[in-house]
């Protein structure tokens, strides 16, 4: 896989001129269903995911066109709030700072509604605004259907959203206890993400075994993305002009 992808990074450094080759903005569900354990466990499993040295390697692979990332909360109507503006992912360093960040973030009261609809247009948003990236994908963590505010579905056809790639990172109970319910509740919660939520030729709903379990499924979902990239902008990034 690193092979794969160190080939296939070098040939784009030698065609494209890029300042940013993925905006990524990841939204982490904190709405009523989510307890300060469950809380804590999102914010440090994104924080161990990046840290990761898989998913380290990945971010890194093409540092002239970094991954530039974007952390935001999101619960009911009008409940959305910054974690991290954007920043470029651009070395270790960089990525040391972003998770610092993360373990370092505490919890404020919100909506205890859960408004997916809502946190999708944020995400575009706030995505369409680095138009230097080669592409856009917002990730949306959750471990509920919507219940506020716009249905998810009824927003892909608007213009911001139709631009970019939204996948889904559903979190099933830790309960373990609950066995075939708990399974069977994992994949309702998942048919839920695919047909409502996620949104593009490449996107894709992952899974976490309940919130202990966030870290490994946040990593999985990293290394997808962030090695897809290359094989799909291979015929889209634009050109260095010929000298």
């Amino acid at each position: 896989m690193r092979v794969l992808l160190a080939l296939l990074l070098g040939l784009l450094a030698s065609q494209v001129q890029a300042t940013c080759r993925q905006a990524l903005a990841l939204g982490l569900d904190v709405s009523g269903s989510v307890d300060a354990r469950e809380y804590r466990l999102q914010m440090d499993g994104l924080a161990g995911a990046l840290m990761r040295a898989e998913v380290r390697d990945a971010i890194l692979a093409f540092p002239d066109a970094p991954i530039r990332l974007y952390v935001f909360e999101w619960a009911g109507p009008g409940s959305v709030r910054r974690v991290l503006d954007w920043v470029d992912l651009s070395d270790q360093t960089a990525i040391a700072r972003v998770s610092e960040i993360l373990r370092n973030t505490t919890r404020v009261k919100q909506d205890p509604a859960t408004a997916i609809g809502q946190a999708m247009s944020h995400g575009a948003k706030s995505l369409l605004s680095q138009q230097d990236c080669w592409r856009f994908t917002l990730d949306l963590s959750g471990d509920g259907e919507s219940n506020s505010g716009p249905r998810p579905r009824s927003l892909r056809q608007n213009p911001n959203i139709a631009q970019i790639t939204i996948n889904g990172l559903v979190i099933g109970s830790d309960a373990q206890s609950q066995g075939d319910r708990r399974q069977a509740e994992i994949a309702a919660l998942w048919a839920y993400f695919k047909n409502e939520v996620i949104h593009g030729p490449d996107a894709f709903v992952e899974v976490a075994l309940g919130f202990a379990d966030f870290e490994n499924a946040m990593a999985r979902k990293l290394l997808k993305e962030l090695t897809s990239i290359a094989v799909s902008q291979l015929d889209s990034a634009p050109r260095a002009r010929p000298r």
